[in-house]
């Protein structure tokens, strides 16, 4: 796995992601796509008969097992990264028509700024990478060799494979790094849900390998970007801008 990975932004979020110094994760439920991380990944019939115990409904350790699955989604925060940084579809689709940037972060150096007791369950995140496949049949939870925590966080529909995507994985995060956006913290406490808070892990300056920028981002804010990244955030940072490569539908970068 490369050490350098990349997180494609529009230039709100670039601008949260940078001034901060954080990494946001999103809860496991309230990804874009609907089948991440869901339960029904994974086939909880055929239970051994050593888990019964004699006594135990079949039907009961099912519908036990299926919950216990579902509040793991529901406890479970992640941070979207890839490993490319010129996906056509990355740039349309995540930096609001290439008027983004694309940031390069360097994991052994995010890794060691993980903050004490970020995670309750573990204290650093976990680095997973996706698997894309189609599921012809799901795969049974009583597989000795399987670890199916792990198989419902890395696993997604072979459409999702352009992206590359790397996960920070973290269950049960730690509240003392939780917060709303302004716009959710509107909304009355009566309708709060646990599940769209974001989780905010703070950063060092040396994490920040690089940013693109892109094909249409704005020359004014790149400007205002770049001084600040080489003034305040790190001065061996590298800079590029994407350029439209004349002899294929590609994208190349190009040092600032």
């Amino acid at each position: 796995m490369s050490r350098i990975l990349y997180k494609y932004l529009d230039i709100n979020g670039a601008k949260l992601m940078l001034g901060n110094l954080n990494l946001q994760f999103t809860n496991a439920s309230q990804l874009n796509d609907p089948f991440d991380c869901h339960p029904k990944l994974i086939d909880y019939s055929h239970v051994p008969k050593h888990k019964l115990q004699g006594w135990i409904p079949e039907e009961w350790w099912i519908k036990k097992e299926e919950l216990d699955a579902l509040n793991l989604r529901n406890d479970t925060w992640l941070c979207s990264l890839s490993k490319v940084n010129d996906s056509l579809l990355m740039w349309s689709h995540y930096c609001y028509n290439h008027k983004g940037v694309c940031i390069g972060l360097d994991m052994d150096k995010v890794m060691e700024s993980v903050p004490p007791m970020f995670g309750t369950t573990f204290l650093k995140p976990l680095v997973i990478e996706v698997q894309y496949q189609d599921i012809i049949e799901r795969p049974s939870a009583y597989r000795p060799t399987e670890d199916m925590f792990s198989y419902q966080w890395r696993t997604k529909a072979k459409d999702w494979s352009y992206e590359q995507e790397v996960r920070l994985v973290i269950p049960r995060p730690s509240f003392m790094y939780a917060a709303f956006t302004p716009e959710q913290a509107k909304h009355p406490k009566e309708t709060w849900d646990v599940r769209e808070i974001h989780h905010y892990m703070p950063l060092k300056g040396e994490c920040f390998e690089s940013i693109y920028f892109g094909v249409n981002t704005e020359p004014t804010i790149k400007e205002k970007i770049i001084q600040y990244a080489r003034e305040k955030l790190n001065p061996q940072i590298n800079l590029y801008q994407m350029r439209v490569d004349e002899n294929g539908f590609r994208l190349r970068a190009e040092v600032i």
